[in-house]
């Protein structure tokens, strides 16, 4: 039996980036807690794998492939999921990428990748389907940034930069928006997921962070939960940080 707190039976929730990493991690879980789930990304057959696992829970799911740099493929995403669904009530702006570059390296083609993935395609998507959800029912939306949206981090600057205007739009969304939206920014640490594949051993074992180590994948799903379920009422416009302590 569902806790009623995280029951999130008869909503639909849209995850880009929901194909691998912490997006398929939330993408388990709210389909195991009653949701119906939307998986993005640009591979299709990732998300069509994604798709079948939520099915096998009983659960209705719809895999779209879709490039989040691209203010038409936000729009084109959104007009897709209304069409099957009828509605989103959870939107988890997942999909994003951070490559490292001494910043006099960076090139003015990198540099709008990162920022159109980071934060053009989130603000576009998130503020169709916000204003459809102000209309409608209301929803949340859950803007996944990073701790390099916070604090310095030397050689990926335009990655900080992206992630520090998620986090403003985060708390401007939630007032334009409310009070029949709720906007909330979960904010990721070191977490062992693909992209730990790159790191040296040393970097998988241990973390600089309260805890001294990366986190696991799992350990985004009760944050997620949280923030996508009843139990986050009264919580909004705010960051919530899941990442061992960083500072």
């Amino acid at each position: 039996m569902i806790d009623p707190l995280f029951d999130l039976s008869g909503k639909v929730a849209l995850v880009t980036g929901g194909s691998r990493g912490l997006g398929l991690e939330m993408v388990r879980a709210f389909a195991s807690h009653g949701a119906d789930v939307i998986i993005s990304s640009r591979k299709l057959d990732a998300c069509e794998a994604a798709a079948a696992e939520v099915r096998t829970l009983g659960r209705r799911a719809l895999a779209v492939a879709a490039h989040l740099g691209k203010w038409e493929d936000a729009g084109r995403l959104a007009e897709v999921a209304y069409a099957e669904f009828g509605r989103v009530d959870i939107l988890v702006n997942n999909a994003g990428m951070g490559p490292a570059a001494p910043s006099h390296e960076v090139t003015e083609e990198l540099f709008d990748k990162v920022v159109g993935l980071n934060f053009k395609g989130p603000f576009r998507l998130a503020a169709l389907v916000a204003k459809r959800m102000a209309d409608g029912d209301g929803g949340v939306i859950i803007n996944v940034s990073s701790t390099g949206g916070s604090i310095p981090l030397p050689g990926v600057v335009p990655y900080g930069c992206s992630k520090a205007a998620l986090n403003a739009m985060t708390l401007s969304f939630a007032h334009e928006y409310g009070p029949k939206v709720r906007v909330n920014t979960l904010s990721a640490g070191p977490f062992l997921t693909d992209i730990a594949k790159s790191w040296t051993q040393e970097q998988r074992v241990t973390s600089s962070n309260a805890l001294r180590r990366p986190g696991q994948p799992h350990e985004v799903v009760t944050s997620a939960l949280y923030l996508a379920s009843p139990a986050s009422s009264y919580t909004t416009g705010t960051m919530l940080r899941v990442d061992g302590g960083t500072w």
